[in-house]
Protein backbone atom coordinates (compact mmCIF):
# COMPACT_ATOMS: atom_id res chain seq x y z
CA UNK A 1 0.00 0.00 0.00
CA UNK A 2 1.19 3.78 -0.84
CA UNK A 3 0.11 7.40 -0.63
CA UNK A 4 0.00 9.24 -3.64
CA UNK A 5 1.12 13.02 -3.83
CA UNK A 6 -2.13 14.16 -5.22
CA UNK A 7 -3.76 12.30 -2.21
CA UNK A 8 -1.40 13.47 0.37
CA UNK A 9 -2.35 16.98 -0.21
CA UNK A 10 -6.06 16.39 -0.25
CA UNK A 11 -5.65 14.77 3.07
CA UNK A 12 -3.33 17.47 4.72
CA UNK A 13 -5.70 20.07 3.49
CA UNK A 14 -9.03 18.75 4.93
CA UNK A 15 -7.62 16.52 7.65
CA UNK A 16 -6.10 18.03 10.94
CA UNK A 17 -4.60 15.13 12.95
CA UNK A 18 -2.85 13.90 9.62
CA UNK A 19 -1.34 18.29 8.98
CA UNK A 20 -0.24 18.21 12.92
CA UNK A 21 1.68 14.41 12.51
CA UNK A 22 3.57 15.34 9.32
CA UNK A 23 4.79 18.76 10.75
CA UNK A 24 5.92 17.01 13.41
CA UNK A 25 7.31 14.16 11.27
CA UNK A 26 9.06 16.89 9.60
CA UNK A 27 10.14 18.24 12.60
CA UNK A 28 11.65 15.32 13.50
CA UNK A 29 13.40 14.67 10.28
CA UNK A 30 15.02 18.70 10.24
CA UNK A 31 16.22 18.57 13.65
CA UNK A 32 17.85 15.08 12.79
CA UNK A 33 19.38 17.29 10.13
CA UNK A 34 21.09 19.37 12.75
CA UNK A 35 22.74 16.79 15.08
CA UNK A 36 22.34 13.47 13.17
CA UNK A 37 23.14 14.34 9.26
CA UNK A 38 26.37 16.69 10.08
CA UNK A 39 27.80 13.31 11.46
CA UNK A 40 28.05 12.33 7.76
CA UNK A 41 30.38 15.40 6.42
CA UNK A 42 32.28 16.25 9.33
CA UNK A 43 35.23 14.73 8.74
CA UNK A 44 35.61 16.28 5.31
CA UNK A 45 34.85 19.11 6.34
CA UNK A 46 37.36 19.21 9.12
CA UNK A 47 40.11 18.09 7.08
CA UNK A 48 39.22 21.18 4.59
CA UNK A 49 38.92 19.19 2.22
CA UNK A 50 35.64 20.23 1.15
CA UNK A 51 33.73 23.91 2.20
CA UNK A 52 30.90 23.65 4.57
CA UNK A 53 27.97 24.44 1.56
CA UNK A 54 29.30 22.17 -1.12
CA UNK A 55 29.26 19.56 1.65
CA UNK A 56 26.09 20.34 2.61
CA UNK A 57 24.78 20.15 -0.80
CA UNK A 58 26.30 16.99 -1.34
CA UNK A 59 24.75 15.59 1.60
CA UNK A 60 21.59 16.79 0.72
CA UNK A 61 21.77 14.88 -2.71
CA UNK A 62 23.44 11.89 -1.38
CA UNK A 63 21.12 11.67 1.06
CA UNK A 64 18.02 11.27 -0.99
CA UNK A 65 20.07 8.41 -3.67
CA UNK A 66 20.69 6.98 0.02
CA UNK A 67 17.06 6.50 0.72
CA UNK A 68 15.99 5.51 -3.24
CA UNK A 69 18.28 3.32 -3.79
CA UNK A 70 18.63 1.30 -0.70
CA UNK A 71 14.39 1.40 -0.77
CA UNK A 72 14.66 0.11 -4.02
CA UNK A 73 16.92 -2.76 -3.10
CA UNK A 74 15.79 -3.44 0.77
CA UNK A 75 13.73 -1.17 2.59
CA UNK A 76 13.52 -3.44 5.52
CA UNK A 77 14.85 -0.56 8.04
CA UNK A 78 11.78 1.27 6.88
CA UNK A 79 9.86 -2.10 8.19
CA UNK A 80 11.84 -2.40 10.98
CA UNK A 81 10.58 1.31 12.92
CA UNK A 82 7.08 1.17 11.40
CA UNK A 83 6.35 -2.46 13.62
CA UNK A 84 8.74 -1.45 16.37
CA UNK A 85 5.44 -1.03 18.53
CA UNK A 86 1.60 -1.69 18.22
CA UNK A 87 -0.37 0.51 19.98
CA UNK A 88 -3.22 -2.15 19.68
CA UNK A 89 -5.85 1.11 20.37
CA UNK A 90 -8.10 2.44 17.84
CA UNK A 91 -6.37 4.50 15.16
CA UNK A 92 -7.20 7.68 16.61
CA UNK A 93 -5.49 7.28 20.37
CA UNK A 94 -2.59 5.40 18.86
CA UNK A 95 -1.70 8.94 16.74
CA UNK A 96 -2.09 11.08 19.51
CA UNK A 97 0.08 8.70 21.36
CA UNK A 98 2.60 8.64 17.81
CA UNK A 99 2.46 12.18 18.20
CA UNK A 100 3.54 12.38 21.50
CA UNK A 101 6.60 10.18 21.17
CA UNK A 102 7.56 12.89 17.94
CA UNK A 103 7.12 15.67 20.14
CA UNK A 104 9.28 14.15 22.73
CA UNK A 105 11.94 13.29 20.41
CA UNK A 106 12.04 16.98 18.88
CA UNK A 107 12.71 18.13 22.42
CA UNK A 108 15.38 15.62 23.44
CA UNK A 109 17.29 16.34 20.03
CA UNK A 110 16.96 19.56 20.00
CA UNK A 111 18.74 20.21 23.80
CA UNK A 112 21.53 17.99 22.65
CA UNK A 113 22.40 20.01 19.60
CA UNK A 114 22.39 23.14 21.95
CA UNK A 115 24.67 21.36 23.97
CA UNK A 116 26.84 20.56 21.04
CA UNK A 117 26.48 16.66 21.27
CA UNK A 118 25.81 14.69 18.38
CA UNK A 119 23.30 12.22 19.66
CA UNK A 120 21.44 9.68 18.16
CA UNK A 121 17.78 10.42 17.00
CA UNK A 122 18.03 6.72 15.29
CA UNK A 123 17.89 6.12 19.31
CA UNK A 124 15.65 8.74 20.29
CA UNK A 125 12.97 7.71 17.62
CA UNK A 126 12.78 4.01 19.33
CA UNK A 127 12.85 5.46 22.46
CA UNK A 128 9.95 7.95 22.12
CA UNK A 129 8.20 5.53 19.96
CA UNK A 130 8.17 2.37 22.87
CA UNK A 131 7.87 5.31 25.47
CA UNK A 132 4.66 5.83 24.08
CA UNK A 133 3.40 2.68 23.67
CA UNK A 134 4.16 1.33 27.09
CA UNK A 135 2.28 4.46 28.10
CA UNK A 136 -0.92 3.73 25.60
CA UNK A 137 -0.81 0.27 26.94
CA UNK A 138 -0.13 0.61 30.77
CA UNK A 139 2.96 -1.98 30.11
CA UNK A 140 5.31 -3.54 27.42
CA UNK A 141 2.61 -5.24 25.72
CA UNK A 142 2.91 -2.81 23.23
CA UNK A 143 6.46 -3.35 22.19
CA UNK A 144 7.55 -5.74 19.58
CA UNK A 145 10.46 -7.89 20.96
CA UNK A 146 11.77 -9.82 17.65
CA UNK A 147 12.14 -6.13 16.55
CA UNK A 148 13.73 -4.71 19.47
CA UNK A 149 16.37 -7.50 18.72
CA UNK A 150 17.61 -6.19 15.87
CA UNK A 151 18.19 -2.93 17.82
CA UNK A 152 20.47 -4.69 20.11
CA UNK A 153 22.15 -6.23 17.22
CA UNK A 154 22.59 -2.65 15.74
CA UNK A 155 24.24 -0.85 18.55
CA UNK A 156 26.79 -4.28 18.84
CA UNK A 157 27.68 -3.97 15.24
CA UNK A 158 27.66 0.25 15.22
CA UNK A 159 30.26 0.17 18.40
CA UNK A 160 32.35 -2.42 17.87
CA UNK A 161 32.35 -2.86 14.58
CA UNK A 162 32.89 0.75 14.26
CA UNK A 163 35.82 1.27 16.31
CA UNK A 164 37.97 -2.21 14.87
CA UNK A 165 37.60 -1.04 11.05
CA UNK A 166 38.65 2.71 12.08
CA UNK A 167 41.71 1.16 13.71
CA UNK A 168 42.35 -1.83 10.90
CA UNK A 169 41.57 0.45 8.20
CA UNK A 170 43.86 2.99 9.24
CA UNK A 171 46.71 1.04 9.32
CA UNK A 172 46.39 -0.68 6.65
CA UNK A 173 46.44 3.35 4.71
CA UNK A 174 49.42 3.95 6.52
CA UNK A 175 51.42 0.75 5.61
CA UNK A 176 50.25 1.07 2.04
CA UNK A 177 51.29 4.69 1.42
CA UNK A 178 54.01 5.56 3.76
CA UNK A 179 56.25 5.82 0.79
CA UNK A 180 54.03 7.82 -0.87
CA UNK A 181 54.97 12.20 -1.17
CA UNK A 182 53.40 13.75 1.41
CA UNK A 183 51.90 16.33 -1.36
CA UNK A 184 50.65 13.61 -3.66
CA UNK A 185 49.52 12.02 -0.73
CA UNK A 186 47.41 15.28 0.14
CA UNK A 187 46.26 15.30 -3.54
CA UNK A 188 44.63 12.15 -3.81
CA UNK A 189 43.24 11.76 -0.23
CA UNK A 190 41.65 14.81 -0.81
CA UNK A 191 39.61 13.43 -3.15
CA UNK A 192 39.13 10.00 -1.55
CA UNK A 193 37.98 11.90 1.69
CA UNK A 194 35.09 13.98 -0.58
CA UNK A 195 34.07 10.42 -2.53
CA UNK A 196 33.70 8.74 1.33
CA UNK A 197 31.93 11.68 3.08
CA UNK A 198 29.54 11.54 0.08
CA UNK A 199 29.41 7.66 0.76
CA UNK A 200 28.82 8.06 4.72
CA UNK A 201 25.67 11.24 3.39
CA UNK A 202 24.10 8.59 1.29
CA UNK A 203 24.40 5.84 4.29
CA UNK A 204 23.04 8.27 6.75
CA UNK A 205 19.87 8.15 3.76
CA UNK A 206 19.62 4.89 3.47
CA UNK A 207 19.54 4.61 6.95
CA UNK A 208 17.92 7.36 9.07
CA UNK A 209 15.95 8.17 5.76
CA UNK A 210 13.92 4.95 5.84
CA UNK A 211 13.59 5.63 9.94
CA UNK A 212 11.53 8.41 9.73
CA UNK A 213 10.21 7.21 6.59
CA UNK A 214 8.59 4.72 8.16
CA UNK A 215 6.95 6.67 11.11
CA UNK A 216 6.00 9.16 8.07
CA UNK A 217 3.74 6.57 6.78
CA UNK A 218 2.45 4.99 10.00
CA UNK A 219 1.31 8.25 10.93
CA UNK A 220 -0.47 8.64 7.44
CA UNK A 221 -2.07 5.57 7.99
CA UNK A 222 -3.28 6.52 11.64
CA UNK A 223 -4.70 9.59 10.42
CA UNK A 224 -7.22 8.01 7.59
CA UNK A 225 -8.41 6.11 10.37
CA UNK A 226 -6.10 2.54 9.00
CA UNK A 227 -4.12 0.85 12.21
CA UNK A 228 -4.03 -2.39 9.79
CA UNK A 229 -1.48 -1.37 7.21
CA UNK A 230 1.54 -4.15 7.51
CA UNK A 231 3.39 -3.55 4.31
CA UNK A 232 3.38 -0.10 2.25
CA UNK A 233 5.70 1.12 0.12
CA UNK A 234 7.80 4.26 0.38
CA UNK A 235 6.73 6.76 -2.79
CA UNK A 236 9.68 9.37 -4.14
CA UNK A 237 7.77 12.22 -3.62
CA UNK A 238 8.35 10.96 0.41
CA UNK A 239 11.75 10.87 -0.08
CA UNK A 240 12.84 13.91 -1.82
CA UNK A 241 10.51 15.32 1.12
CA UNK A 242 12.33 14.34 3.82
CA UNK A 243 16.13 14.45 2.20
CA UNK A 244 15.17 18.30 1.21
CA UNK A 245 14.17 18.91 5.27
CA UNK A 246 17.09 17.03 6.32
CA UNK A 247 19.15 19.39 4.23
CA UNK A 248 17.56 22.23 5.69
CA UNK A 249 18.85 20.84 9.20
CA UNK A 250 22.15 20.51 8.40
CA UNK A 251 22.23 23.82 6.88
CA UNK A 252 20.94 25.37 9.84
CA UNK A 253 22.41 24.09 12.82
CA UNK A 254 24.87 21.61 10.89
CA UNK A 255 28.64 23.64 12.46
CA UNK A 256 28.27 22.52 15.75
CA UNK A 257 28.28 18.61 15.37
CA UNK A 258 31.13 19.44 12.45
CA UNK A 259 32.62 20.81 15.25
CA UNK A 260 32.29 18.10 18.29
CA UNK A 261 32.87 14.75 15.85
CA UNK A 262 35.73 16.43 13.31
CA UNK A 263 37.29 18.73 15.09
CA UNK A 264 37.52 18.34 18.97
CA UNK A 265 36.99 14.49 19.26
CA UNK A 266 40.51 13.64 17.45
CA UNK A 267 42.51 16.01 15.28
CA UNK A 268 42.39 14.12 12.19
CA UNK A 269 44.81 14.48 8.84
CA UNK A 270 43.09 13.67 5.50
CA UNK A 271 43.92 10.05 5.04
CA UNK A 272 42.50 9.59 9.06
CA UNK A 273 38.93 11.36 7.66
CA UNK A 274 39.06 8.96 4.90
CA UNK A 275 39.96 5.94 6.98
CA UNK A 276 37.17 6.84 9.14
CA UNK A 277 33.93 7.42 6.67
CA UNK A 278 35.31 4.41 4.86
CA UNK A 279 35.15 2.43 7.71
CA UNK A 280 31.56 3.85 8.66
CA UNK A 281 30.10 3.39 5.30
CA UNK A 282 31.31 -0.41 5.24
CA UNK A 283 29.03 -0.38 8.64
CA UNK A 284 26.09 1.17 7.45
CA UNK A 285 26.39 -0.76 4.66
CA UNK A 286 26.27 -4.68 6.22
CA UNK A 287 23.38 -3.15 8.46
CA UNK A 288 20.73 -2.04 6.26
CA UNK A 289 21.61 -4.73 4.02
CA UNK A 290 20.57 -7.13 7.22
CA UNK A 291 18.01 -4.81 8.02
CA UNK A 292 19.58 -3.21 11.24
CA UNK A 293 18.35 -0.19 12.33
CA UNK A 294 21.91 1.27 13.72
CA UNK A 295 22.88 5.12 14.81
CA UNK A 296 24.84 6.66 12.54
CA UNK A 297 26.06 8.85 15.00
CA UNK A 298 27.62 5.85 16.88
CA UNK A 299 28.60 4.24 13.89
CA UNK A 300 30.70 7.65 12.61
CA UNK A 301 32.30 8.67 16.02
CA UNK A 302 33.39 5.02 16.91
CA UNK A 303 34.82 4.95 13.93
CA UNK A 304 36.64 8.08 14.63
CA UNK A 305 37.98 6.85 17.83
CA UNK A 306 39.30 3.61 16.50
CA UNK A 307 41.05 6.17 13.65
CA UNK A 308 42.69 7.92 16.45
CA UNK A 309 43.79 5.25 18.51
CA UNK A 310 45.68 3.84 15.80
CA UNK A 311 47.72 6.45 16.27
CA UNK A 312 47.99 6.20 19.80
CA UNK A 313 45.08 6.41 22.71
CA UNK A 314 46.19 9.78 23.76
CA UNK A 315 45.11 11.02 20.48
CA UNK A 316 41.49 10.64 21.09
CA UNK A 317 39.76 13.77 23.48
CA UNK A 318 38.23 11.10 25.86
CA UNK A 319 36.62 13.86 27.95
CA UNK A 320 34.50 15.30 24.32
CA UNK A 321 33.94 11.13 23.87
CA UNK A 322 32.72 10.77 27.41
CA UNK A 323 29.60 13.95 27.23
CA UNK A 324 28.88 11.79 23.75
CA UNK A 325 28.45 8.40 25.68
CA UNK A 326 26.68 9.85 28.07
CA UNK A 327 24.42 11.25 26.03
CA UNK A 328 23.79 7.82 24.00
CA UNK A 329 23.34 5.89 27.42
CA UNK A 330 20.92 8.30 28.74
CA UNK A 331 19.18 8.54 25.56
CA UNK A 332 17.03 5.34 26.10
CA UNK A 333 15.82 5.98 29.25
CA UNK A 334 15.40 9.87 28.98
CA UNK A 335 13.94 10.15 25.74
CA UNK A 336 11.49 6.97 26.77
CA UNK A 337 10.51 8.72 29.80
CA UNK A 338 9.85 12.04 27.64
CA UNK A 339 8.17 9.92 24.96
CA UNK A 340 6.13 7.81 28.26
CA UNK A 341 5.09 11.33 29.83
CA UNK A 342 4.23 12.90 26.76
CA UNK A 343 2.14 10.27 25.31
CA UNK A 344 -0.01 10.91 29.13
CA UNK A 345 -0.59 14.34 28.94
CA UNK A 346 -1.57 14.62 25.34
CA UNK A 347 -3.92 11.33 25.80
CA UNK A 348 -5.27 13.50 28.74
CA UNK A 349 -5.77 17.16 26.70
CA UNK A 350 -7.11 15.71 23.11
Amino acid sequence: MTITLTDFVSQITSNMPLLITVLLTLGVVLVNGWTDAPNAIATCVSTRSIGVRKAIIMAAICNFFGVLFMTMVNASVASTIYNMVDFQSDPKTSLIALCASLFAIVIWATAAWWFGIPTSESHALIAGLSGAAIALQGGISGINGAEWVKVIYGIILSTVLGFFMGFVITKIMEHLFRRLDRRVGSVIFNHGQVAAGAGMAFMHGAQDGQKFMGVFMLGMFLAKGDATVTEFQIPIWLMVLCSLTMGLGTSIGGYRIIKSVGMDMVKLKKYQGFSADLSAVICLALASRFGLPVSTTHTKTTAIMGVGSAKRISAVNWKVVGDMVLAWILTFPGCGLLGYLMAWAFMAIF
